[in-house]
């Protein structure tokens, strides 16, 4: 039911939805949100939606801004309204005193007919046959179609406004998702140990190396260059196949041309490398030189993965 309604909204979007994107848009000032019950909970999330997409919004609850928090509103700010009805007594209050400020006023309402309806400058139709609950009473079917309208002016906003995956990762510096976007190897390898080797490096003291960086590898270098690998995998493999490894060093059981990543490369395009491939640790090179290592646990500890 749900599907269908949102499916529907499509239907009823005319040239108001396109100038009430452009308002906000071409606006000096912020975008004030506001409702009651339900609505109000859609309104703090569209706020959330447009403060990380790069349109400042501000929620106001509506029975609070006519008991003081009018104030809230600043001369260049657009207000949308949400109300299924748009007759609720809180919205019909508050409505004639936004427009006797000046401000423009978005309605977002399932009723076009509705005093919200009549009275907005924009009016963006949430309509909805019917509530997705048996009873047809608690808000769901309509507060979805307020949603999206909602997500949909903030994605043409953010599609106006040419907002990047670095001006998302801006707004997020500190989640997962912010991470992915701005966090790069060597922001991760640079806190790691650096084991290596040469590859004339005795068995004995790979492992020494390899237990005391404790990444579970080490690198095998010859003038700064990354000519091999060898991992605790490796180790266990040899130890399968000889009895005595004192004659052996590092060039025997190493693996030839390793993966790697550039130092400056992003966080997760090395996390694509090792899911790519199956593998655990990926070397990191520095202007063709041996940089280090990132492990996959340390992107699991970011959040990465």
């Amino acid at each position: 039911m749900e599907s269908k309604s949102i499916l529907n909204l499509a239907s009823l979007i005319t040239e108001d939805f396109a100038d009430a994107v452009n308002l906000i848009y071409n606006a000096k000032g912020r975008v004030i949100i506001t409702g009651i019950g339900k609505s109000a909970i859609i309104a703090t999330k569209i706020v959330a939606t447009l403060n990380s997409t790069g349109t400042p919004a501000v929620f106001m609850h509506a029975a609070d801004a006519i008991h003081g928090d009018l104030g809230l509103i600043l001369k260049e700010d657009i207000v949308i309204c949400i109300s299924k009805s748009g007759n609720t007594p809180e919205i019909k209050v508050l409505v004639p005193l936004i427009k006797n400020a000046g401000n423009k006023m978005i309605a977002i309402t399932g009723n076009k007919d509705s005093f919200l309806g009549k009275q907005a400058d924009y009016l963006l139709n949430a309509y909805v046959e019917k509530e997705a609950c048996p009873n047809n009473l608690a808000p769901t079917t309509s507060t979805t179609a307020q949603l999206v309208l909602g997500d949909a002016l903030a994605v043409c906003l953010l599609e106006l406004r040419g907002f990047s995956s670095t001006d998302f990762a801006k707004y997020h510096p500190g989640g997962a998702l912010g991470k992915k976007l701005y966090l790069r190897v060597h922001d991760i390898s640079s806190v790691n140990q650096k084991p290596k080797v040469t590859p004339n490096t005795s068995i004995k003291e790979v492992i020494v190396e390899i237990t005391e960086k404790m990444l579970g590898v080490t690198a095998v270098v010859e003038n700064d260059k990354i000519i091999g690998i060898i991992t605790d995998g490796d180790l266990r493999r040899m130890l399968t196949k000889v009895d005595d490894f004192s004659k052996l060093t590092a060039k025997d059981i190493m693996s030839e041309n390793p993966k790697r990543i550039d130092i400056n490369a992003m966080a997760v395009d090395a996390m694509e490398v090792l899911e790519t491939y199956g593998i655990s640790q990926l070397l990191v090179e520095e202007n063709g030189n041996y940089g280090g290592v990132i492990h996959v646990h340390d992107l699991i500890r970011e959040g990465i993965i």
